[in-house]
């Protein structure tokens, strides 16, 4: 099925140039993710997958509370929440013997928690969200070449003919002329090997076997359990993890793999037998992920592991599917070249500890697709696509890094204080205060009370003006907060509804009365002109503020910090502005009335 260009922005420039904005490689979560976020900018996407339906199986199931706040953002949060289980903590074990319990406790100002979903309800829900916009999956469809020169890229399809599974026709032939090619087609992808970046980095000699399983266990729901047995080097020599699942007593375990059912091991054998067929990941060098090739684990293979290390004791049934897969940890050098750009595992992969590789891929997606949306509709400034690179490559090395060391070490073995590496593996420290494209802060009434003006990857809160030293700087994340009331609703609203399904907003935080006001709508008329309509404004005065209720900025909605918890989060006590881009990160904190501040970050973003 073919979208309907003719009702998306910027199909129709001319007969000059590519008629596709962009082709998406690869439907996974990452690539539906960039698709949607795509098309919900109003760009046009085709996304193709060479797989001819989505696989059942519940590879990546941690989902971190950005991730839903990126999905609230989107507009498809909802269904995640109705089809995921909360993830409450973990349980360890060591020979048997209880250890500590972790809680995954966040402040009580970050609106969602840890979930797990399993990967195909994941990319369900994001399929059906980009249907939405008339956009479907090009199943039975590979990517197997592509040229990009200055005007766009060309790529060569191939799709399985129709009824090709009942004998039908030969494999049909596209040609696709598209201005961007993003690469979402995983560990060994097509798009990478294509650009020729490189992909340094190594494997784990280990193998490890999965299998989605019901238990029988009297374990508390909802918690993670991680077992190990001690060798006689006092090292851990085996290890079980399971994860909570949807569903009465299903988890997904983990555990390392026997050598019968070892890959790698099956597949020395095929090469001394005079076998040539190999499994992907020993074809290419790349060993990661699960085994395309025979040997899955059976029931009695878990439930062996499982006498061994569960602590207690458990009957598996119910076996869904089982894998064996290896684990690698490598980064591109380069994120893209050109026109073409790779985000997820076609990027960065590493070890499944703290869930990290999926949702990395996630905000891969949310940081390039709105940068590619403006590219496609020539509204880009220049360098705006380099900060895809600038922005999200030291934060995938800085992933890969902290995951190997958690595997290899332990997360107990980290020396953040719990609190903040727990933030750091919810993904709420993630931010971009180095970017090329982010305003440097405006120093502010307590500046020098700042005692690390660049955090490097910590991004914790600094000052900015108007501020006390505590609120966030242009690159961190923009917080949520509850309490904003406006005439027509009898209940309060949170930040977050004021910026779901908006792109960049310019949140004005003041005071009252004409001059304000004159200052609100002077500042919001000139976003708006430098951006070509593209920043959205909205204010929000004290809760103590005394203007009645019909006090309003023509053409900028007005809100009332009824609590103050908006000054508390982004600690203000005087008019500031904030430009929030449509990732949910700061661009700008300022005064309303640094016009030419304003002016100087947008033109960094926009072409003029």
């Amino acid at each position: 099925m073919r979208n309907d260009r003719d009702t998306v922005r910027g199909t129709l420039r001319g007969s000059s140039g590519p008629a596709l904005d962009v082709l998406v490689v690869g439907a996974g979560p990452v690539g539906l993710t960039a698709a949607a976020e795509l098309r919900r900018h109003g760009t046009a996407v085709r996304i193709v997958d060479r797989l001819p339906a989505r696989l059942p199986y519940a590879k990546a199931v941690g989902v971190q509370p950005r991730t839903l706040e990126l999905w609230d953002r989107m507009g498809c949060v909802r269904a995640a929440l109705e089809a995921a289980v909360p993830l409450r903590g973990q349980l360890a074990y060591v020979d048997g013997v209880e250890q500590p319990r972790l809680e995954l406790t966040l402040p009580g100002d970050v609106p969602y928690r840890f979930a797990a979903l399993p990967q195909y309800e994941t990319e369900r829900i994001l399929e059906e969200f980009l249907a939405r916009f008339g956009t479907r999956i090009e199943r039975d469809t590979e990517l197997v070449g592509f040229e990009q020169d200055e005007d766009g890229v060309t790529a060569r399809l191939v799709r399985a003919a129709d009824g090709a599974a009942a004998g039908g026709g030969p494999p049909v032939e596209e040609e696709v002329r598209c201005r961007y090619l993003v690469g979402c087609d995983g560990a060994h992808s097509a798009v990478r090997k294509g650009l020729g970046l490189a992909f340094e980095g190594g494997s784990f000699p280990e193998e490890f076997m999965l299998g989605d399983v019901e238990v029988d266990w009297d374990l508390p729901p909802g918690y993670a359990v991680r077992s190990t047995r001690r060798g006689a080097a006092g090292r851990p020599d085996e290890v079980l993890v399971g994860i909570p699942l949807p569903g009465r007593r299903r988890y997904r375990m983990s555990m390392t793999v026997p050598p019968e059912l070892s890959a790698s091991r099956r597949a020395e054998l095929a090469t001394a037998g005079g076998t040539e067929r190999m499994t992907d990941a020993v074809a290419d060098e790349v060993t990661h992920g699960l085994d395309s090739g025979d040997g899955a684990p059976s029931l009695s293979d878990i439930q062996t592991v499982l006498d061994r290390l569960s602590p207690r004791r458990v009957t598996a049934s119910a076996l869904r599917w089982s894998s064996v897969f290896r684990i690698s940890h490598r980064l591109v050098d380069r994120y893209g070249a050109g026109r073409v750009f790779v985000a997820g595992d076609a990027a960065h992969i590493h070890p499944p500890t703290g869930a990290q590789g999926m949702n990395t891929g996630i905000q891969d997606a949310c940081n390039l697709a709105w940068k590619l949306s403006l590219a496609a509709a020539g509204s880009a400034a220049p360098g705006l696509l380099a900060s895809y690179d600038a922005e999200r490559r030291p934060v995938g090395a800085e992933v890969v890094g902290r995951t190997v060391r958690h595997s290899k070490e332990g997360v107990q073995a980290d020396p953040e204080a719990p609190a903040t590496l727990l933030l750091r593996e919810a993904q709420l420290l993630v931010g971009y205060r180095n970017s090329p494209i982010v305003a440097a802060a405006e120093p502010g009434p307590d500046a020098d009370r700042d005692q690390g003006a660049d955090r490097g990857a910590d991004r914790g809160p600094g000052p900015g003006p108007g501020g006390d030293g505590a609120g966030p700087r242009p690159g961190d994340r923009a917080p949520d907060c509850t309490g904003l009331t406006e005439p027509l609703a009898s209940y309060p609203l949170r930040l977050y509804d004021l910026l779901r399904d908006r792109g960049h907003v310019l949140l004005l935080y003041g005071g009252d009365g004409p001059d304000w006001a004159d200052e609100v709508a002077e500042l919001a008329e000139r976003a708006a002109e430098l951006s070509g309509g593209a920043v959205r404004a909205c204010a929000v005065v004290p809760g103590d503020a005394t203007a009645d209720e019909g006090f309003g900025v023509p053409a900028v909605p007005v809100y009332r910090d009824a609590r103050g918890e908006f000054a508390r989060q982004y600690a203000v006590r005087t008019p500031t502005a904030f430009l929030v881009r449509p990732d949910g990160y700061l661009g700008a904190r300022l005064r309303p009335s640094a016009t030419a501040s304003l002016e100087a970050y947008l033109t960094g973003i926009f072409r003029v």
